[in-house]
């Protein structure tokens, strides 16, 4: 079966050009062009990535993937005319995967999306690998086999992406790893400057497992080598 993708932009030349490209590729597309149609189409079950871009009409792509982040956890891919470090924080800040500044070449989109779908479907195939004990560090439990992550017992909420930065660091407790690392196992691809993409998955990660997102006690930055997962007697 096909993999079906969301692609929505407001320039229909744009869509069309992507459609065709995932098309070759053997995607599935459905096509939307404001962020309030990628509402209502991205609840089709089938739906397996979205490809959105900022500016639209209606409902901006920022705002659409706030919200449909409240409401599924896919793979999503910003699209945007804007190349600034900061536009690219705010785009992974709000819930996105990744970020891709136009223009972009056919073969690097095509890459980005296969990688995102790789990912999120073998986190999604939890019979797919042994199960494994829980690790427990202080509020903290990590189940392996399930991909389950719980704080002070309740199961946190967790995107793909940061599923895996997680899984890294709490079946290495204590080990530091540079940020060029963790993307290279992450996103499974080398990265010109991936710190920024990096500490903005960290930050997120920390809002829903620390009580003081602040002052970190558990995913700790260790300045000019990297992160870790501060391991709890």
């Amino acid at each position: 079966m096909h993999e079906t993708i969301l692609v929505v932009d407001d320039d229909r030349e744009i869509v069309g050009a992507i459609a065709i490209l995932l098309e070759k590729e053997g995607y599935r597309v459905i096509r939307a062009y404001n962020g309030m149609e990628a509402l209502d189409r991205v609840m089709d079950p089938a739906v397996q990535l979205l490809l959105i871009d900022v500016m639209m009409p209606r409902l901006d792509g920022l705002s659409a993937v706030m919200r449909i982040r409240d409401r599924r956890n896919l793979p999503i891919i910003v699209l945007s005319a804007r190349s600034e470090e900061t536009d690219k924080i705010l785009g992974l800040s709000v819930g996105a995967d990744d970020y891709v500044t136009k223009p972009f070449s056919p073969q690097e989109l095509a890459a980005r999306v296969r990688s995102q779908l790789r990912r999120y479907t073998r986190l999604g195939d939890v019979h797919g690998e042994a199960r494994q004990d829980e690790i427990v560090n202080g509020r903290l439990v990590y189940r392996p086999g399930d991909l389950v992550l719980a704080a002070d017992g309740e199961p946190v909420r967790l995107t793909a992406t940061e599923t895996r930065i997680v899984d890294l660091l709490m079946r290495n407790l204590g080990r530091i790893f540079p940020a060029e690392e963790i993307y290279r196992r992450v996103w499974e691809g080398e990265c010109y400057a991936p710190e920024n993409t990096v500490m903005v998955h960290i930050r997120r990660i920390r809002e829903k497992i620390e009580l003081n997102p602040r002052q970190p006690e558990y995913l700790k930055v260790v300045w000019g080598i990297g992160y870790k997962m501060e391991k709890k007697t």
